[in-house]
């Protein structure tokens, strides 16, 4: 049986690992001008407040530079959360999701 305090406690600690995660989670956003996968994904970072760099094609990376990184044929957007390569904006949302931060 968990009393009051319990409860209490057990929320606060839920709530602290929430914060913890949004504070140890960068993410990079390798973008290019028009894409609307890449504005939905900078969007939703943006609205849970995680904290995301953003690359874009031809001002901050080649094409070449791109697919030597990601495999020929990659598409945008490509989202990397510390050093781990997520993928594209379903994979990035779902990963999200998995992790609870939205």
């Amino acid at each position: 049986m968990v009393n009051e305090e319990g409860c209490c406690t057990l929320l606060f600690s839920y709530k602290l690992l929430k914060v913890f995660k949004k504070i140890t989670m960068n993410f990079t956003v390798y973008s290019k001008e028009g894409c609307p996968y890449c504005d939905k994904v900078k969007k939703v970072l943006e609205l849970t407040k995680l904290q995301y760099v953003v690359y874009t094609l031809e001002q901050d990376f080649t094409r070449e530079e791109f697919y030597a990184e990601f495999g020929e044929g990659s598409t945008f957007p490509q989202v990397v959360c510390n050093d781990r390569k997520i993928g594209g904006s379903v994979d990035t949302i779902k990963f999200l999701k998995e992790q609870q931060l939205v």
